[in-house]
């Protein structure tokens, strides 16, 4: 009898499902589109399905309510494996110590969020979400030097609620005796919320949540052709709305889209979108100021080095490292190292301000050459090893194991994200730009996006300053704790 009402249950299920055989297509997820084309329309095209943009699309749902016709949202990425995404290839580190008090805020709205993330991304009849959040603080080293600076960004992340010591290089020795402390003057460390977690489980959440609420994804590559044409400056045009034409994969189709509303959370790509053939000059005044920066994170193996207790230490030099996992496996990294250009006098005029702070892209030393994601791993032999080695004396014997490399999606501004509308270009959003720390502040930086295209305004965080003013004015807003 069981097994008669199962077959039963089993036929009404199917009767219920497309037939395979209609139209050539078989049932497909909730979201996904059966053609390969995007649809004709949507209210709000987001460009990027990193989890930036997939924040957003989540939190444009979710502020909306419970609507019958609800606002269509369309998320657009051209990777869809992702294997060149910013997101899946980042360490995975989340951290209160910023020296921007911005930063500071949306990092604690994300430990909070990722905190409660059942609450907010689990789904019906789904598997709880476990992103293996491993809880460690990020330990900051600072010279003689650097100490005054370190000490100040400390005051500031305990006004914002931030639980941050500081510790002398006794203190330090006590609590990590595997370190070399002899250059240090003071370390700042994370006492909560900070650590790291897997940045998949985090994207895949997003993604399966926005699409239980409606949102549609489609694979393909928005570009800015046809969006018109105009004099270059210093005639500024009127305010242009730019359409969406999403250029299908490996094809030359592509396919408009009417929509009222484009966000550019394209990553390390959202400039060149901005600088398209045939988009006016004026129109897009001052650049954009984010190109992709290769990374590299390279794995290795040490029997001998720091335990359980390793924390997420951020060296003075800024090379980087913590533990992966168990049994003696790290992985790290490290940056190169900028050359400053020089910082203009407070009576430069804007433009000239911005173009200076521009051309800190022509004074990078050793930049690695972002056309691939190759591995260079001379630099780990020549350049990380050795600044490992001084602080970690163990790490001297240490076996390297695998690498990789990602994408920074680098403000060469300021090295802080860019949120809010674009000032000329009236339907365009921006969301790109935080140039390494996008994954851990895509929480709070979604919903901030999401609060002023539904509600017109910020409520949860107050992110003005992150707009596009400061690109205009000459104003950077400097972050110093760019890992």
């Amino acid at each position: 009898e069981l097994g008669h009402t199962l077959e039963r249950m089993v036929q009404t299920l199917r009767d219920q499902l497309p037939s395979s055989g209609s139209g050539g297509r078989g049932w497909v997820p909730p979201g996904t589109l059966p053609d390969p084309r995007p649809p004709d329309e949507a209210d709000v095209v987001v460009v990027g399905g990193g989890v930036l943009g997939w924040s957003v699309a989540y939190w444009l749902k979710v502020l909306e309510g419970q609507r019958r016709h609800g606002m269509k949202v369309l998320v657009v990425e051209r990777d869809p494996m992702y294997s060149r995404a910013s997101t899946v290839l980042s360490a995975g580190g989340i951290r209160q110590q910023f020296s921007l008090r911005e930063n500071i805020q949306m990092s604690r709205f994300s430990a909070s969020f990722l905190r409660d993330i059942n609450e907010h991304l689990g789904v019906p009849n789904e598997p709880p979400i476990d992103i293996q959040f491993q809880p460690s603080g990020y330990l900051f080293l600072a010279s003689p030097q650097q100490a005054a600076a370190l000490e100040a960004t400390v005051q500031l992340q305990r006004e914002e609620g931030a639980q941050v010591a500081l510790l002398s290089p006794t203190q330090l020795k006590m609590k990590f005796p595997w370190m070399n402390t002899e250059d240090v003057a003071v370390a700042s460390y994370g006492l909560e919320d900070e650590g790291w977690f897997d940045p998949w489980t985090l994207l895949n959440a997003f993604r399966r949540k926005a699409i239980s609420l409606g949102v549609q994804s489609c694979s393909g590559e928005v570009r800015g052709e046809g969006w018109g044409s105009a004099p270059d400056p210093p005639y500024a045009p009127d305010p242009l709305s730019v359409p969406s034409q999403v250029h299908m994969p490996d094809s030359i189709e592509y396919q408009p889209v009417a929509c009222a509303i484009v966000v550019n959370a394209a990553g390390a790509w959202a400039g060149k979108l901005l600088e398209a053939e045939g988009l006016p000059r004026a129109l897009c005044w001052p650049p954009l100021p984010i190109q992709p920066r290769k990374r590299y994170v390279f794995t290795w193996h040490c029997p001998n080095g720091p335990g359980l207790s390793c924390p997420f230490l951020v060296d003075t030099s800024g090379a980087y490292f913590r533990r992966d996992g168990f049994a003696g496996n790290y992985l790290g990294g490290m940056s190169p190292p900028e050359v400053s250009p020089g910082v203009p006098s407070d009576h430069s005029p804007p433009s000239l301000l911005f173009i200076r702070h521009l051309q800190s892209v022509l004074s990078q030393e050793e930049e690695p050459d972002p056309s691939d994601l190759s591995v260079d791993h001379d630099y780990f032999q020549e350049q990380i090893w050795p600044r490992l080695a001084r602080r970690v004396p163990a790490f001297e014997s240490l076996r390297v194991g695998g690498s990789w490399a990602g994408y920074y999606d680098y403000n060469t501004f300021d090295q802080n994200g860019v949120l809010g509308p674009h000032p000329r270009l009236e339907n365009m959003f921006l969301a790109a730009g935080f140039s390494g720390h996008g994954l851990q502040h895509a929480p709070a930086a979604g919903r901030a996006v999401a609060e002023l295209l539904v509600k017109g305004r910020y409520e949860t965080l107050d992110l003005r300053r992150l707009g596009w003013d400061r690109l205009v004015d000459g104003e950077p807003l400097k972050e110093q704790g760019v890992v």
